[in-house]
């Protein structure tokens, strides 16, 4: 039978349609960007911006992906600067609206660089902070895996990542692919965009070498893409070896500058030095002829292209990457330039390149004639690609709370190793959870967990030692995935395992540990999960300078701030067993059900990110206001963020004040309010199990009341909570100013007290005193408040 009875998942389209199809995509994602800064108005005066070239190098690569190899169940990530091939494609092929192609970078139009939760198209993977856009789909595989082994094969798919050569410059890339947790994916390919330029420059010397044998070290498979047709028809004749071996010493940057040189100066350069077989294997070729000769480069020959991703499909025991030789502005005016990297053509170069590719002003934006041949193969490989929509599941049935009790002092790192071993019992939820951490499973209360349901690994693994505290079984039934010490891959994984609902249409419950300062070390993969959408729990622990003897280096200090300003992250710092109980299984229960709304305002609060402490806690003050306010209303106050832990009564005939305090140290707050009480002063004590929930509902009534010109409601939070006119006193083991807002919202005097220094080796009680965090310290806070009101 002829090609066009070949379903578009076997059949290779004919060459000269995948190039046209390429065409039309390197117009349009040429044109995206012009449209963007040379037919809107901005009145701003800031250039919109936009990378011709760097889309340009990635059309055949990009092409031959989405017009000949992928199938629907692939998912695939594609570098930031790529983004207008992506929309071009997706418009092809009929997924995205007409009306968003002018719209690059506009309010509510494509944005900037792919991103899953803005783009009106589909995006698979956010991209934007290079590095972390290749690592995800390589952490997608390693959810889909487990997956895999635990609720059965879901439909074969690869995991694919597009990627300049630039960002194998970042650090987190090669801690990505040597993790063992990435080992044997042979899903996974990774193409990078080998145009040899960064922003700056010419990237120096001959990477290729060194990148190779990092990849192959780190057990993947390598392919290049190096020659295009015309080159390697040439190296097979004689005098052909001399000319490849003088292309493959040359340094890019002496290799990139012969782009943008007329032919007889190509010749020159190229020349230059040359050995005499090449001297004489060249004098065979006019300038013009020899200039494309030996600027030919296999990046854009679609054929070869499609043969290394076949290459990559039949190597299945590892991952591979191809490196793709390409010309960064390939098909345009600026290409090759190493100024190129924003550069925008100017409109008369925009108006040549639309003559070129046979288009008008009136039609400029349509899609392939449907009736032509590429047109055809579109509409086959849309059908192809389609996907239907994740299908609704019902919620899984996490308790409101384990029922977690605590007869003496317990500090909330070991409960909530107890709280998720509880879990772990429960019927529908327990083989749901999995856990994460980057080597501080033990140090950070995992050890039950792990004794209950083992360690993931694809394969049965033999344990040669026995640790009595921990039953290390590796085993493909495991349930926590141990990575290195890494906390970029540590938020790289949570932030697959949360979208693997998404990715592998299985919703997961994950939660990851580290020591809570090292959130830092993994904010950028953090930050780009929480962009994403991803749903998780993290805790950092230990956390602040109550982890007295560890020193400055691990006591973390401005991390409850990130954590309160972190879009897409509830924050939460229980001082008490019982409410981590409460806060982390109400979290689970939202990441298991995400519409399900509730009193706390928005209907998907994203991730959450629990700090805790290793410091045991007399656990009677909350039975004492359990007690006295009754299970059901303390839940509802503790969810919504703040209580009060201590009442010192409706009308207390002396000075009123407030101490508002969140974490582990409470016992200070406690004994600050008792001394408040003995000199006449009546003291609340407000217990701050979230302040980013209480801080999220204050603003919300002040944006109502901006954008509606009324008068802003107290919300129910505060009122619940707080005394509307006494001051208040701050208190936590973070940077004082974490909570420093709490006075403008009670519209109030606030005296804040925190860590605004580094910490040093001591006893908790040296650390306290040093920072103000001692009862006596509190006290004279709460007198000055007083003094201020």
């Amino acid at each position: 039978m002829g090609d066009s009875d070949i379903p578009a998942s076997r059949a290779r389209a004919d060459s000269a349609v995948l190039e046209e199809i390429a065409r039309r995509v390197l117009w349009l994602s040429t044109r995206i960007v012009d449209a963007a800064n040379h037919d809107r108005v901005t009145d701003d005066g800031i250039k919109v911006g936009g990378h011709q070239a760097s889309s340009a190098s990635l059309v055949s690569a990009m092409t031959a992906l989405w017009f000949a190899h992928l199938d629907a169940p692939d998912r695939v990530s594609v570098k930031p600067h790529a983004s207008p091939v992506l929309h071009a494609i997706t418009y092809l092929l009929g997924q995205l609206d007409r009306s968003y192609l002018p719209r690059l970078r506009a309010f509510g139009g494509l944005q900037s660089y792919p991103s899953r939760t803005k783009d009106p198209d589909p995006v698979d993977f956010s991209t934007g902070s290079v590095g972390l856009g290749p690592a995800a789909p390589l952490f997608a595989a390693v959810a889909r895996r487990y997956v895999d082994a635990h609720f059965g094969p879901r439909p074969a798919a690869r995991f694919v990542a597009l990627l300049g050569d630039a960002e194998l410059d970042e650090g987190n890339i090669w801690e990505a692919i040597a993790d063992p947790a990435t080992q044997g994916l042979g899903c996974v390919m990774w193409v990078v965009d080998f145009n040899r330029q960064s922003l700056d420059r010419v990237v120096p010397g001959i990477r290729i070498q060194q990148w190779r044998s990092q990849f192959q070290a780190a057990g993947w498979h390598v392919v290049e893409v190096k020659y295009g047709p015309r080159l390697t028809a040439a190296y097979g004749q004689p005098g052909g070896g001399a000319l490849e071996a003088w292309i493959d010493a040359m340094p890019n940057e002496r290799y990139q500058s012969l782009f943008g040189l007329d032919p007889a100066a190509v010749r020159a350069r190229f020349l230059e030095g040359a050995p005499e077989d090449v001297v004489r294997f060249c004098a065979g070729h006019d300038d013009a002829t020899l200039a494309d000769l030996v600027t030919d480069l296999g990046g854009h020959d679609i054929p070869a292209l499609l043969d290394a991703y076949a290459a990559c499909d039949a190597v299945t025991d590892r991952p591979s990457v191809v490196f793709a030789y390409t010309v960064k502005g390939w098909g345009l005016p600026i290409a090759g330039n190493p100024r190129n990297h924003s550069a925008l053509l100017t409109p008369a170069q925009i108006d040549a390149l639309r003559e070129r590719c046979a288009l008008t002003r009136e039609h400029e934006w349509d899609r392939l004639d449907p009736t032509s041949p590429a047109g055809q193969w579109a509409a086959l490989r849309a059908e192809h690609l389609h996907r239907d929509p994740v299908a609704t599941r019902r919620p899984l049935p996490v308790p409101v709370g384990t029922g977690l009790s605590a007869s003496k002092p317990i500090s909330t790192q070991e409960a909530f190793g107890r709280i998720l071993v509880n879990l772990s019992r429960i019927e529908g939820v327990g083989d749901h959870l999995v856990t994460t951490a980057p080597d501080v499973a033990t140090s950070t209360n995992l050890a039950g967990f792990i004794n209950r349901v083992g360690v993931f690994h694809p394969e049965e693994k033999v344990a040669w030692s026995s640790d009595p505290l921990v039953k290390w079984t590796e085993s493909p039934a495991g349930q926590h995935i141990e990575l290195g010490i890494s906390e970029m891959n540590l938020f790289l994984t949570l932030g697959m395992l949360g979208l693997a609902w998404d990715h592998s249409d299985q919703v997961l419950l994950p939660v990851g540990t580290l020591y809570d300062p090292f959130v830092l070390r993994g904010l950028d993969a953090f930050v780009y999960a929480a962009y994403s959408g991803s749903r998780f729990v993290v805790a950092g622990t230990p956390s602040g300078v109550t982890l007295a003897p560890e020193g400055g280096a691990h006591q973390s200090t401005i991390t409850a701030s990130v954590g309160l300003e972190l879009p897409n992250t509830t924050a939460l710092e229980p001082a008490y067993a019982v409410c981590l109980d409460w806060l982390l299984c109400h979290a689970l229960s939202r990441i298991a059900d995400p519409g399900a709304g509730d009193a706390l305002g928005a209907t998907q609060d994203g991730s959450y990110y629990f700090r805790l402490t290793t410091r045991p806690i007399d656990q009677a003050p909350f039975e004492a206001a359990r007690e006295r306010l009754g299970e059901a209303t303390l839940r509802r106050q503790v969810l919504a963020g703040a209580y009060r832990l201590v009442d010192a009564g409706e009308s207390p005939t002396g000075p009123v004040v407030q101490l508002a305090a969140a974490g582990a140290v409470m016992p200070e707050v406690l004994a600050a309010a008792a001394e408040l009480a003995d000199e006449g002063i009546a003291a609340h004590v407000v217990d701050l199990t979230s302040a980013d929930r209480v801080y999220a509902a204050w603003r919300r009534t002040l944006r109502q009341g901006i954008r509606t010109a009324t008068t802003p409601s107290i919300p129910g939070a505060l009122r619940a909570a707080f005394d509307m006119r006494a001051p208040v006193v701050t208190v936590h083991d973070a940077s004082s100013h974490a909570l420093a807002w709490l006075g403008s919202a009670l519209g109030v005097p606030c005296v804040p007290l925190g860590v605004d220094g580094f910490g040093q080796s001591g006893t908790i009680a040296d650390l306290y005193a040093a920072h103000d965090l001692t009862s006596g310290a509190i006290v004279n806070a709460a007198l000055a408040a007083l003094a201020l009101r």
